[in-house]
């Protein structure tokens, strides 16, 4: 498999699609308790050993939206009912929902339902993770100390605007949950830091600009 191309492991009912600019080997495919994932084996996914519900239930439990789904003659994957954000531990962003990510590339469909944000500043991939995060050194536990307005309360489409040189801005109702899972703040805008180096994580506090964080 090629990390610079998508593939398409082709199913009678549905299809499923790889893309290795954003796989990050979290392993939800790989660990679920079927044959539609078996690493060694080729083709290493195959749609038709499991049934078309499960195919959908397994691709989209993907966290970085390396993996989507074609449904033949069905319906196409939909967001989720909730805009969320996901703050991990010593790790990325996990951003799932209603998903406009702002010049993402067109066919990078995952990334309309599902995202593995950059927070440590040393992607090369970025605004996507690439665990780099793993080498870095970066540390935080995913702790979120605000609340957040809770104005909104509507889903809708979540926009993402990756600042030059500076933080994610995210623009849409969404709920951000803290590393231990618990439902930590709500709100309509929030700007969150991707340089790494924010005191109030992950929240952004100016500090890329003393830190000289490049974007690109």
């Amino acid at each position: 498999m090629s990390k610079n191309k998508i593939e398409k492991y082709p199913g009678k009912e549905i299809d499923v699609f790889w893309d290795g600019r954003l796989c990050i080997h979290i392993a939800e495919c790989g660990q679920s308790k079927d044959d539609l994932f078996v690493g060694g084996r080729q083709p290493w996914c195959m749609p038709d050993t499991t049934s078309r519900s499960q195919v959908r239930d397994v691709v989209e439990r993907c966290p970085s939206g390396a993996l989507s789904y074609h449904e033949k003659g069905g319906h196409p994957e939909r967001a989720a009912s909730e805009n969320s954000i996901d703050v991990t531990y010593n790790g990325p962003l996990f951003a799932k929902g209603d998903l406009e990510i702002e010049d993402a590339p067109n066919d990078m469909s995952g990334v309309r339902f599902r995202a593995a944000l950059c927070r440590c500043g040393q992607s090369k991939n970025k605004p996507f993770c690439d665990n780099s995060h793993e080498s870095s050194g970066f540390r935080d536990y995913g702790a979120v100390g605000e609340q957040g307005s809770a104005m909104g309360k509507t889903a809708g489409k979540l926009r993402v605007k990756p600042i030059k040189d500076g933080p994610l801005l995210f623009s849409g109702h969404v709920t951000i949950r803290a590393g231990s899972g618990r439902v930590a703040w709500q709100g309509d805008q929030v700007a969150l830091c991707r340089c790494g180096k924010s005191k109030n994580k992950p929240f952004c506090d100016g500090s890329h600009k003393a830190a000289g964080f490049k974007s690109v």
